[in-house]
């Protein structure tokens, strides 16, 4: 039965259609980087849990997660954001391909809790090399309630995201809403769920001289 339920929520919150490619946004870590993985080294390396893995991190808020006070994983995760390792985080499966068939079509939209885009931008140009630098846009909002302003403002249907308290938000304001697939989000149904980036192709109008939704 639970199973059935589940499927009846996937479809009743499937996109509807597909969507012209100005249409999406994007969140960052945890969507197109794959942040947690850099943690999770950090983490095996400076506080010594050896069998630490992304998989522990079954919740967003990672207090909860690593057994180490609340200090100490705050400096893990500054490291983790700083410049020096955001320049190591990889990216998620697909994700480059992806956005670079997209960013050829239109300007790439990236909105961000992080308060020092910096880096990151500095990392998405070297993802993206054959991507003109001045169609990838980056805002950071320093706090994930924000999100919904700046979306609304950059004319946005669709955001990919993570973090599932933004994804409930978002789907209130009427945004079409698709969860990445990560451990600290698997609680969650209803939402569009993707696991690898090459399953958004679909949602895609590619053809530039079709009709606008």
């Amino acid at each position: 039965m639970k199973s059935g339920l589940g499927l009846m929520n996937r479809r009743r919150f499937a996109l509807p259609n597909r969507f012209r490619p100005h249409h999406f946004a994007f969140d960052i870590d945890g969507v197109v980087a794959d942040t947690m993985a850099v943690f999770v080294e950090l983490v095996r390396k400076e506080l010594g849990i050896r069998h630490f893995s992304k998989d522990d991190i079954v919740e967003y808020e990672l207090y909860k997660c690593v057994p180490a006070p609340k200090e100490t994983i705050d400096e893990v995760l500054c490291k983790t954001l700083s410049d020096e390792y955001t320049e190591m985080i990889p990216p998620m499966p697909g994700a480059k391909e992806f956005l670079t068939r997209l960013g050829k079509l239109a300007d790439l939209r990236f909105v961000t809790a992080r308060v020092w885009p910096d880096s990151i931008i500095k990392w998405l140009h070297k993802l993206l090399p054959d991507i003109d630098k001045r169609r990838i846009q980056v805002v950071a909002t320093g706090d994930p309630g924000a999100k919904k302003r700046i979306l609304k403002d950059m004319g946005v249907k669709v955001f990919v995201e993570d973090r599932l308290d933004t994804c409930c938000a978002l789907r209130k304001e009427g945004f079409h809403v698709i969860l990445f697939d990560q451990p600290w989000n698997r609680e969650a149904d209803g939402f569009f769920r993707i696991r690898h980036w090459k399953e958004l192709e679909k949602f895609i109008e590619w053809d530039e001289g079709a009709e606008r939704l």
